[in-house]
Formats: C-alpha cells, structure tokens, sequence
C-alpha cells in the first residue's frame, strides 16, 4: 500500500507493532480526551483562502533561536524509540539532519547523548530534560549535552508526576530486559518512574541557567500566567504542550492555547507548538495563529516503526509538501 499521509503510517505501526509498544505510544491520560481534542480543535479552523496571489516562488526556510531549518516542522522529545526500531533515536536523528531540522532528544531516550551525536553529526539538536530528585544527575546531564554540542536545553515542566496512562497500566508497561535507559542507566527505574522531582518551581529555571549558556527553552505552558512567567524568568523559547494529552486530561488543546501565549509574550520570545499534528495544513494555521514552528511527537514514531530513517524522510517530506500545497491559497485564518 502506498504510503501518502501520516493516518497511513499511523495504521502501520498500529498494526505491526507489539501491543505494549503500540498502547505505549498512543496513550493518553484517563480518558483520552485532550490526547484527542488536540487532532479535533485543528478540525474547527477554517482558512479564509484569498486568490490571485503570486505564488510561483515560495520558500518556507525559517529560524528557531537562529538557527535555518528547511520548514517549520520539528521532531519532539519522545522516548523509548527503540520500542519502534532498533537503531532507536540514532535513527530520529539521521532522519531530521537529513530534512535539516531539528530534533529534539529526550532524557529517557534509549540511545545515550554520545550514540546520537555520532549517528548524525552536524545535525542541529536540543535536548530535553527531566529534573530527577538526583539533581547531580541532572546536572550531569545538562553539562554532557552542551559539551556535545546540543543547540538548546528543552525543559520539561508539565510532568511533576506521571499522568495515569490506563492501557500502560492494564499491560504493566515496562521496558524489555535488553533496552535500558542509557542516559541514566544508574538512576532510573521505567516501571516507577518514581525519580521525577515533583518539586521543581519557577526557581529550578534560574538553577539551569546557573548550569550551562544554552538557550532554555520550556515545555508544557498552556496559559498566560506562565507564559508571562517564563518570560521573566528568563527562558528564550515556549513550546505549547500538554504532553500529547498524556499528563493532564481535560486541558485545552494546545492548538486552542496557542493564541494567548502568542498574545501574552508579545514577541519577546519564540513560540512553538506541538500536538495534534497531522497534515500540512494543521502546520499552516499553527503559523497563522503565531507559531514560529511546530513539532511532531508521535508520527515521528511511527515512521520508526514503517522501514527506518529513509521512510520518516519520506512522511516528513510529506509534510513538508503538504504544508508547500496549503501556502499556494496564500490562506488566512479566519
């Protein structure tokens, strides 16, 4: 079968994975419903398409915190990419240096820092932290990634405790014997997840910084308030996130939160958005409405789970075409 749109690689992992890995990646927090809210509130834009613009050029390069990317569509921090394919997140990376772009590496990623760099040098790369009660680790962790090169530190703040993922419970997740992960094999235990700190505050950001000159960009911010508070806090970027609706059921769609962020930053940071994504045009109202970029989370799994690094390729040139074929209206929203 031809593979034309992310439903359909969607429809191959599902199909092909192992249950526990399938149920794994796709869960949501209790009921699921922000988890699908965020792919519905899409649904509700409509464009206001305007005609007889020149569109015979176009170039949809952008630059996240000065760096060029071919289009404006990332990879976000995932784990357990192993779980999808053995070569796991050196397969991500291989995959978003090849469509210039970034990828962003996760702490419970099953690859260590070092693996990732190697299998795609040059690439532009960020990774993202959990703050663990070990804070030496952490910081070790921190201090590793800007050694190797990592453009950004992506902090993590929507994930105090681990929301309640009924399948993963009902399977009692856990990784298999021989996949560890390699970026804190000494201090962690996957089937608790009992090591996040739950006391991390606004304050852990100004510890971070104390730590490394990377740019600290923060995930998880749905509302004004901590937009605002990010903002003066010092971060230089916000992803608005609710996890893939994994944390948190019953949030906003990040889609929907978008504008008030935008709003109440003014400019004075970037502001991505993740969530829901599946179709260049969800790219281009995420644009529309204020997002310098957006970035994908589970597609990026499943292209793992179709045949490697050449077929994410191909679902993120999907996109990237996609997203070429929506800017052609020259749309706007309504």
């Amino acid at each position: 079968m031809a593979m034309v749109c992310l439903s359909d690689f969607e429809a191959y992992a599902k199909k092909y994975l192992p249950k526990i890995a399938w149920d794994y990646f796709a869960a949501g927090a209790d009921e699921c419903t922000t988890r699908d809210e965020n792919i519905l509130a899409y649904k509700r834009i409509r464009f206001r398409p305007r005609m007889l613009w020149d569109v015979s050029v176009m170039d949809i390069k952008t630059k996240i915190l000065g760096s060029e990317i071919s289009f404006p569509v990332g990879i976000a921090p995932t784990g357990f990419h192993q779980l999808a394919w053995p070569d796991g997140e050196k397969s991500t990376a291989r995959a978003a240096r090849a469509m210039n772009t970034c990828y962003i590496a996760s702490t419970y990623s099953t690859c260590t820092l070092e693996e990732i760099c190697v299998a795609a040098p040059g690439g532009l790369r960020w990774f993202q932290l959990y703050i663990h009660r070990n804070r030496a680790a952490s910081q070790q962790l921190v201090q590793r990634a800007e050694a190797l090169g990592f453009q950004g530190l992506v902090l993590t703040a929507d994930l105090p405790y681990t929301g309640k993922r009924r399948d993963d419970v009902r399977n009692g997740f856990c990784l298999p014997p021989h996949m560890k992960v390699k970026n804190l094999e000494q201090a962690f235990e996957v089937c608790k997840m009992s090591l996040l700190d739950p006391s991390v505050t606004w304050n852990d950001v100004y510890w971070l910084r104390s730590l490394t000159r990377l740019p600290i960009i923060i995930k998880g911010i749905l509302t004004r308030e901590d937009a605002e508070l990010a903002v003066r806090h010092g971060v230089l970027g916000i992803i608005v996130s609710n996890h893939g609706g994994r944390q948190l059921d019953e949030g906003p769609a990040t889609i929907d939160a978008l504008v008030e962020v935008v709003e109440a930053v003014r400019g004075r940071v970037e502001v991505y958005v993740d969530g829901g994504i599946r179709k260049g045009s969800d790219v281009l109202k995420a644009l529309a409405l204020g997002a310098k970029c957006v970035f994908i989370g589970r597609p990026a799994l499943w292209g793992l789970a179709y045949k490697v690094s050449e077929e994410l390729c191909t679902h993120v040139r999907a996109s990237h075409t996609l997203l070429r074929s929506a800017t052609e209206f020259g749309a706007k929203i309504l």
